[in-house]
C-alpha cells in the first residue's frame, strides 16, 4: 500500500494548529507505514521527519485544482490530506480529506485584521452548508479531530462518505525523570494560548483577571498592538503579560509553573492547549462548551463564557484545600488519552480500509 500525506500546510517558522496536526500525525504514520510527503517549499523540511518527499505546487496556487495530476505521478493508493480543499480533480487513487471544525458556521465574524472585501466574503461562504457539502462529497472518507464535530458533520448531512475521528494531540511533555504529585502550583499565574479571534471570548478572560488582583494573565500568542491596547483599556487593573509569542521552551516554562491554563472560547473543534497543560499536571478552567468536555472529561473546571464572574469563581475553587491537587492528578489522566501514535494508528486503519478489496464500494 503506497501512502501520500500532504505536508503543504506546514508552517515554515513555528507550528500553527494544521501545521502541528501534519508534522505530529505523519511522524507516527512514517513510523507504522512507508509513507511520502508532499510538500510545497523546500523550508517544511525543517518541521517535518526525515522520510521521502516530492515538491509540489502550494495549497495556494492557482493549479491547486488540478493537483492531482502532479500526485498522480506517484502512482499512490491513497492519499491522505491534513484540511478539506485539496485539489482532487483527475485523481486516480482514493483520498481522505479533514475538518478541523466548523466554527465559523455558528460564529461568522471573520478577523479584525482581515479588509472589508475578505470579511465580506467570510460571512458569505458561512451562510450556506453547500460548499462544505461539495468539497467534502469529493473524498473517498472523512478525518476529523474530535466526536464533537463528527457530531455536528452527521447532523448537518455534510457528506455522504463515511466519517473518521483521528483526535489531535500535543507533543510529548519534556521528560525530566519521574515526578511526584504537585499539591500546589509554583504561581499564580493564569495562561491563554490562543488566537484573538473574537470567537476566542478573551476579552472575558481579560475582565475575569481584573477581578483577581492576585493572578497575572500571561497571554502567549502574537498579538497586534491596535488588539494589546484595546484589551489592555478593556480592564485596567488587570495584570495582563503579553509574550507576543512564545517559544516552545517559554511557553512550556510558563505553563510549568501556572495555577492553571483558561480559556473563555465559545466554539472550538479541539483544544490542543487543553491537553498541553493536563499533560504538565496544570488544572484548565475552561467554557463550558461539548468539546471541552470531551478533552477535559472530570479534570477541567468549567464555566459559562458569557459570565467572567464564573471564571473568577472557578479560579478561586481551585484554591480550596486539596482541589488543585486533585485536578492536577486528574488532568494528567485524562491528557494520556490523546497521543499522536494513538491517532496515527487510527489514521493508518482509516487509510487501510480504503485499499480493502470492497472499499470502493
Amino acid at each position: 500500500m503506497k501512502i501520500v500525506f500532504d505536508c503543504r500546510y506546514t508552517r515554515t517558522d513555528r507550528h500553527d494548529g494544521i501545521s502541528r496536526y501534519t508534522a505530529g500525525l505523519v511522524t507516527e504514520l512514517a513510523a507504522l507505514h512507508p509513507l511520502t510527503m508532499l510538500i510545497s517549499d523546500h523550508r517544511q523540511l525543517a518541521m517535518l521527519p526525515n522520510v521521502p518527499w516530492q515538491l509540489v505546487s502550494a495549497p495556494t496556487s492557482i493549479r491547486e485544482p488540478l493537483v492531482a495530476y502532479q500526485v498522480n505521478r506517484l502512482n499512490p493508493d491513497v492519499v491522505f490530506s491534513p484540511m478539506q480543499t485539496m485539489g482532487s480533480w483527475g485523481r486516480t487513487y482514493r483520498l481522505l480529506l479533514t475538518v478541523h471544525d466548523l466554527i465559523y458556521y455558528r460564529n461568522r465574524t471573520p478577523p479584525r485584521e482581515f479588509s472589508w472585501t475578505i470579511r465580506l466574503l467570510w460571512r458569505l461562504y458561512h451562510l450556506s452548508w453547500w460548499p462544505q457539502r461539495m468539497l467534502l462529497n469529493r473524498a473517498d472518507a472523512v478525518v476529523t479531530v474530535s466526536e464533537t464535530t463528527g457530531s455536528l458533520i452527521a447532523e448537518h448531512h455534510l457528506t455522504r462518505r463515511p466519517v473518521r475521528v483521528v483526535p489531535n494531540a500535543a507533543a510529548p511533555a519534556p521528560n525530566d525523570g519521574p515526578q511526584a504529585p504537585r499539591l500546589a502550583p509554583a504561581t499564580g499565574r493564569l495562561v491563554y494560548m490562543g488566537s484573538f479571534m473574537p470567537y476566542k471570548n478573551v476579552d472575558a478572560l481579560v475582565r475575569a483577571a481584573a477581578e483577581l488582583p492576585e493572578h497575572e494573565l500571561h497571554l502567549m500568542s502574537r498579538v497586534s498592538e491596535e488588539e494589546r491596547a484595546r484589551l489592555t483599556s478593556l480592564a485596567p487593573q488587570a495584570r495582563l503579560v503579553f509574550h507576543n509569542g512564545a517559544t516552545d521552551e517559554e511557553y512550556t516554562a510558563v505553563l510549568r509553573s501556572a495555577t492553571a491554563l483558561v480559556t473563555a472560547s465559545l466554539d472550538e473543534g479541539f483544544g490542543i492547549p487543553l491537553v498541553e497543560a493536563m499533560s504538565l499536571g496544570v488544572p484548565v478552567v475552561v467554557s463550558d462548551i461539548p468539546i471541552f468536555r470531551e478533552i477535559g472529561a472530570d479534570a477541567a473546571l468549567y464555566f459559562e463564557p458569557t459570565d467572567p464572574a464564573a471564571l473568577v469563581a472557578a479560579v478561586h475553587a481551585l484554591a480550596e484545600p486539596g482541589e488543585w491537587a486533585a485536578r492536577s492528578g486528574r488532568s494528567v489522566v485524562a491528557a494520556s488519552r490523546f497521543t499522536w501514535r494513538a491517532s496515527a494508528v487510527k489514521l493508518l486503519a482509516a487509510i487501510t480500509e480504503q485499499v480493502e478489496p470492497g472499499s470502493r464500494g
